[in-house]
């Protein structure tokens, strides 16, 4: 993957040339919209070879928050313009510079918090061979994660045990499983549904991806990112 390499040096340094002028716009909108806190979000999250690193993000929440890590459409720990740099990922935009010093890679599986990718098991662990990305099938498929978490969230509210393992056939769970679930709160059952559904398919996705990596389909995940359109990858699409 040494080409693969090359072209995210030469697209990162040239992508940071050419909006370097966003950053201190975005800088000055969140201490304006956001004040008593830095523009930037800065996190170790685990990198290639399950190593830490500090991955950097334009700030998106309030200063003082606690929970969890997986947030929902809605979350009151996003801001109204949080909520606004998430939705067209102009948050990422810093992780151009980590992607110049070698942290990440433009096509990739999203750098995850501790917890989550340091504790794949098996074949699973091909994930952390690789070099987290900007963007990937995974982040193409869930490209708005928070949205789809809050929509299921009010369908699991308002189904029952049949109609929610009916319309939602990747869920594997027993009556028991549902009946301890339905009394948690929201943010609890976000978070499973994250950990038992969408993390898993991250996972099969990204693993795909290490096994029959192609630079072209790299390109064309890029400018599927950039111009919001699918691309077949693994059978479905993303």
């Amino acid at each position: 993957m040494i080409f693969k390499r090359l072209f995210d040096i030469v697209a990162s340094l040239l992508g940071l040339l050419l909006i370097w002028w966003i950053f201190p716009i975005v800088a000055f909108l969140i201490h304006k919209k956001m004040p008593g806190g830095p523009a930037f979000f800065c996190q170790k999250r685990v990198g290639k070879d399950g190593k830490l690193f500090t991955c950097h993000k334009f700030r998106s929440m309030t200063v003082k928050h606690s929970g969890s890590s997986v947030s929902v459409a809605g979350d009151s720990r996003i801001t109204p313009f949080g909520a606004k740099l998430r939705h067209y990922k102009i948050d990422e935009l810093p992780e151009l510079w980590d992607v110049l010093i070698g942290n990440m890679s433009f096509v990739g599986p999203r750098p995850d918090v501790p917890g989550y990718a340091d504790k794949l098991q098996g074949d699973d662990r091909d994930v952390l061979k690789l070099r987290p990305g900007i963007t990937g099938p995974a982040t193409l498929k869930y490209r708005l994660e928070d949205e789809m978490i809050s929509d299921f969230m009010k369908d699991f509210r308002n189904m029952n045990y049949h109609e929610l393992t009916t319309n939602y056939p990747q869920i594997k769970i027993s009556d028991k499983e549902y009946a301890e679930l339905i009394v948690k709160s929201d943010q609890e059952v976000a978070v499973w549904y994250n950990d038992n559904v969408i993390y898993p398919d991250k996972v099969r996705l990204n693993c795909h991806y290490y096994r029959y990596y192609s630079f072209w389909k790299d390109i064309e995940m890029i400018f599927a990112t950039v111009l919001g359109f699918k691309v077949k990858f693994a059978g479905e699409e993303v």
